[in-house]
């Protein structure tokens, strides 16, 4: 392959879903930029519960965080050479690896504010022989931001219309927005709104043995338990904050959704409420907006469940809500991209945040560079 002056950026997203690693290798040398191959290698179980763990407890020793994070680095080599071969690429084709890394803590509200993501980028940089862009969160943080979403960059890169106001509705573990006004002298919105998946998930995988309410066909056939969904929409105060805000599976853990759960509550209503809890507070926030969209378009993990989907449609009458594969964009991978552009980004020392977002004091390059020898 002729990679055409270096444009070719392979991004590499784990997501507070914790289910797996998902790549997107792209080529910016186009307008908008081609996914030349994207796919998706699920975390072995040992490692996932080990995340798991690690997330969920209120204090972890520094063995388990240090093993984990060294143990990420090799896996994260590992996809990557396994996506290049599955591509028919070499090392020498990618210009840069762009990778989030997992996240385990995220608390941009306390003194001092922090945010730990782990995947030691020495590793993979080692690893994949391919120079690695990593800790894309924390400069933002030194600045006085939120970190997140850092996505919103990206979208306004990818997907703004001058024709209309659009919102983008990114939903893995935790559900983020994005208001792309049409006049780019307008202001850029993004906020983490609340729990996406990670609730859903966590419900689901404990009555069935699979991870994921599959198009969101279980939570369906239940009834919304009414009485739920009011004692979580105003039992959390995060749902009330203002902007700037961001959130994470730490604070909307199962300990979290146990606070509010009683012994009378049928399973398959619970996964049918917190489908709820998520539309709504979805649904909520982009009604608060400065403008109200168009489109609404859907990606991440949540865009595949089709009952969530129809009840973002539902309460959102005056805007058509529709995924991003409507622009012929793949929901899975819109992220995993935006850690590949964010990587180009940094190599090209401009700024990867957007500080009306994040509230940073100003804008910024992100991320460090971990050179391949």
């Amino acid at each position: 392959m002729n990679p055409r002056s270096k444009e070719v950026y392979l991004g590499l997203m784990s997501g507070t879903s914790l289910d797996g690693v998902d790549v997107a290798i792209v080529d910016f040398n186009e307008s908008p930029p081609r996914v030349l191959h994207c796919q998706t290698t699920p975390y072995p179980v040992s490692t996932r519960q080990a995340l798991q763990a690690l997330c969920q407890s209120q204090s972890s020793s520094l063995d388990d965080l240090y093993r984990l994070d060294a143990e990420l680095g090799e896996l994260y080599a590992t996809t990557v050479k396994n996506a290049l071969a599955a591509a028919a690429l070499n090392r020498e084709d990618i210009a840069a690896v762009g990778c989030h890394g997992q996240t385990i803590r995220h608390s941009p509200n306390t003194s001092p504010a922090y945010t730990v993501q782990i995947g030691d980028p020495n590793r993979l940089a080692a690893g994949c022989g391919i120079t690695t862009v990593a800790d894309f969160r924390r400069k933002d943080i030194a600045l006085g931001g939120q970190a997140a979403p850092l996505a919103p960059a990206y979208h306004q890169f990818l997907l703004h219309s001058a024709a209309e106001d659009r919102v983008v509705i990114n939903i893995g573990g935790i559900a983020n927005i994005t208001l792309l006004p049409a006049n780019r002298e307008s202001q850029i919105v993004g906020l983490d709104t609340g729990p996406g998946n990670t609730l859903l998930d966590y419900w689901n995988e404990k009555h069935h043995a699979t991870r994921f309410d599959d198009a969101g066909d279980w939570a369906r056939g239940g009834e919304i338990i009414d009485s739920l969904l009011r004692a979580m929409l105003a039992g959390e105060s995060y749902f009330q904050e203002a902007i700037p805000k961001s959130t994470g599976t730490e604070h909307f853990s199962p300990t979290w959704l146990h606070g509010f759960l009683n012994h009378d509550c049928d399973a398959r209503d619970v996964q049918t409420t917190l489908v709820e809890l998520t539309a709504v507070t979805i649904a909520s926030a982009i009604s608060e907006l400065p403008v109200l969209p168009a489109n609404c378009f859907v990606c991440g993990g949540g865009a595949r469940n089709r009952y969530l989907v129809e009840r973002l449609q539902h309460l959102l009458p005056r805007c058509v809500v529709q995924t991003t594969e409507a622009l012929g964009m793949n929901p899975d991978y819109i992220e995993a991209a935006a850690f590949a552009w964010l990587a180009r980004e940094r190599l090209k020392l401009r700024p990867g945040n957007i500080p009306a977002v994040t509230h940073a004091q100003r804008a910024t390059v992100l991320g460090g560079v971990y050179a391949a020898e």
